[in-house]
């Protein structure tokens, strides 16, 4: 029999799995409320608001210990309990600048992104069933304070009302009361904990519904510490970056938050209330709109930079005629815009009605990657044949365990994706409900900065459609816009003294940068890259050396595409089986290894053999293995501003050394990581 070194986080521990055959795992217990220790006000701004928070004090390390943190839950109001989780890091170097950082999903912890891409520090491993954090070189905590949100209501550590219930670890379905353990599960596939309600009706089933209630978590949140609020009169104030799903977030979060600040300017909301000046948007491989990218899947299939072709020439024609045929995704959609363009129904019927031709859409537009899943590679990195165990998922093992959740005063257990935000998404088919180019050439108007970012080996949302964003993006908003953007010619991004990490056209506010050799996860592939490209759009400089520039004239010149050719690597030897998310990302015998009682399952991955974990090689007599933080490869401070262009301008072939890097750490058992 297998057991888990922790079952689902705030539980008793159990038996470290060190050999195959371990004695029976003892009940779970679930989360005691007394055990937050929280401190809890009202909101200074608005009274309905309440704010409990606390320092975790060792769950995160940082770079620097000066460095202030704050973990907790913002009350919002609304016709159900909202908690909205947050984990707030100061910059490494006292700035005014405020980061927000979402995941995608929709329904995906933004703590994925805190451990796993770009948060101040990751997840490793410290010996058999042991693990910590360690500082990371390039967490965009370099430049900026960083605020990682937990949305909508039930994502990660945001919770409506704690639920006592049941995962199922093969299925990833959770319910509520809690069940037996079923005969044809071990315990480790079958874990007891207290979640949210696990309610689809009590969470936000639209962007517009979740950007509303960030807005009420900000008021909380900067209410609260308004040191950490940008002054409004500055360039420097608040930057959101989201990712994947985020496509949509981003920029319907924006234009909810200025419609809020507009209201705030006319009297039509208090006073009280905080205005909250917005500077930056940056999309990271961000699905933003099907009209527009929709009839990439196909190319990016069969015409990508890395000479790759997954399609023959029928089958890529029959699937880029789906996206143009009457009931494909470009009608319905388009018939789901013009139902919810017109004033908002009141009859239940009608209101059904366009929920049905909206999901009709979603599922439409969704299926237009199913061809290229035919070939077996990860949606999520062309390189990697699927299931993707990269980046890895120690960190959600780390999240569930008693410490952590001690530490940051959570009276629920984590969870990575909600089933319950993306079924309320479906069911109004939000993929589709209203164009989002609009909305972007809006905020550019207005003199936003807007960063799109996209790795060039990610299909789900592929830069191939990022591209075509922009100039969509560039053309609505016209003027100076629609003739300078698509002639300003792409320039190197020039990382460092020896490295260029992509191309980026940029005109004016409006920039898009290809990444090479990253997958949609672009902080997890290209660290250094992806934290320069950031700070250099919240800083407004150039994107391509950092320089300093006036935008209201400025713009890169260089070639007018970015097809330059580059190798694909070969797909790694598959990783370890990562327990808790092993229903999509653990190979069919894994699993039913898993089910079968067979292997070991060491800080939360199955193994065949304790003799397959990295550690085990160790000899250390104390732990079983190495300590193995990441070793410090760089200063901890500063940017990097070029003079020149690196002598060995081309692209590397193969994976640069950041990514490699990564991935000789992870054989030594570090740990970095979804949507």
């Amino acid at each position: 029999m297998l057991c888990s070194s922790n079952s689902l986080g705030l539980f008793v521990s159990l038996v470290a799995v060190l050999v195959p055959v371990l004695a029976p795992c003892s009940l779970a217990q679930f989360a005691s409320p007394r055990s937050a220790n929280l401190t809890t006000i009202a909101s200074p701004v608005d009274p309905g608001i309440t704010i409990s928070y606390k320092v975790p004090d060792g769950a995160c390390t940082t770079a620097f210990d000066s460095q202030q943190q704050f973990t907790g839950w913002v009350n919002v109001p609304g016709r159900f309990p909202t908690n909205v989780f947050f984990w707030f890091v100061a910059a490494r170097v006292p700035t005014s600048a405020l980061t927000i950082w979402l995941n995608g999903g929709p329904g995906s912890s933004s703590m994925f992104g805190l451990f796993a891409e770009n948060g101040p520090c990751e997840v490793v491993e410290r010996g058999a069933n042991r693990l910590g954090t360690a500082a990371r070189d390039w967490g965009w905590d370099r430049a900026s304070n960083m605020l990682f949100i937990d949305q909508p209501n039930q994502v990660g550590f945001s919770y409506d009302t704690p639920t006592n219930g049941s995962v199922d670890l093969v299925s990833g379905e959770a319910v509520a009361p809690p069940r037996p353990l079923p005969s044809d599960r071990p315990p480790p596939a079958f874990l007891n904990g207290t979640f949210a309600s696990l309610n689809p009706n009590n969470t936000a089933n639209t962007t517009k519904i979740a950007a509303g209630a960030v807005w009420h978590m900000l008021q909380g949140f900067l209410g609260t510490f308004p040191q950490y609020n940008p002054p409004g009169n500055t360039s420097v104030g608040v930057n959101l970056f989201a990712e994947s799903y985020g496509g949509r977030y981003g920029p319907v979060f924006f234009e909810t938050w200025e419609e809020q600040n507009s209201k705030r300017r006319n009297g039509t909301l208090s006073n009280s209330t905080l205005d909250i000046h917005l500077v930056s948007l940056g999309i990271v491989n961000g699905c933003v709109d099907d009209l527009v990218q929709g009839p990439y899947y196909t190319a990016m299939a069969v015409n990508n930079t890395y000479g790759l072709s997954l399609l023959s020439p029928v089958r890529a024609g029959l699937a880029n005629a789906t996206f143009y045929q009457a009931g494909g995704c470009q009608d319905l959609t388009t018939q789901c815009r013009n139902a919810t363009a017109s004033p908002a129904p009141t009859d239940p019927s009608l209101i059904a009605s366009i929920n049905s031709l909206c999901r009709a859409a979603t599922n439409a537009c969704n299926a237009l990657t199913e061809p290229y899943s035919e070939s077996g590679r990860s949606l999520y990195d062309m390189a990697h044949q699927a299931p993707e165990t990269f980046p890895p998922s120690f960190y959600i093992e780390y999240l569930n365990t008693r410490s952590v959740q001690e530490a940051i005063g959570s009276v629920v257990n984590y969870t990575d994706n909600s089933n319950s935000v993306y079924s309320a998404f479906q069911t109004m088919g939000d993929w589709e409900r209203d164009a989002t180019v609009p909305k972007l050439a809006g905020l550019l108007t207005r003199g936003v900065r807007i960063g799109l970012v996209y790795g060039d080996r990610d299909y789900i949302c592929n830069w191939l459609g990022g591209e075509a964003v922009s100039l969509s993006v560039a053309s609505t908003t016209g003027g100076v816009y629609g003739v300078g953007f698509p002639n300003s010619g792409y320039a190197p991004i020039i990382v460092n003294d020896s490295y260029i990490g992509g191309v980026v056209r940029q005109f004016g506010n409006l920039s898009f940068s290809r990444i090479y050799q990253a997958g949609h996860f672009v902080p997890a592939y290209q660290p250094e890259t992806a934290f320069q490209v950031f700070a250099r759009i919240i800083m407004g400089t150039s994107v391509s050396t950092g320089a300093s520039v006036n935008l209201t004239s400025f713009n890169t010149t260089g070639p007018l595409n970015a097809t330059s050719s580059l190798a694909l690597p070969t797909s790694p030897t598959a990783g370890p089986c990562f327990v808790r998310v092993m229903y999509s990302a653990c190979p069919a015998d894994a699993i039913q290894s898993i089910l079968d009682s067979e292997g070991v399952i060491i800080n939360g991955a199955w193994y065949s053999a304790s003799s397959n974990w990295p550690g085990a090689t160790s000899t250390s007599p104390t732990t079983g293995a190495t300590s193995t933080s990441p070793a410090v490869t760089s200063p901890l401070t500063g940017l990097f501003t070029a003079t020149a262009t690196p002598q060995s301008a081309a692209p590397r072939s193969a994976a640069p050394i950041e990514r490699t890097t990564i991935m000789a750490i992870l054989l030594f058992a570090t740990v970095l990581v979804t949507l």
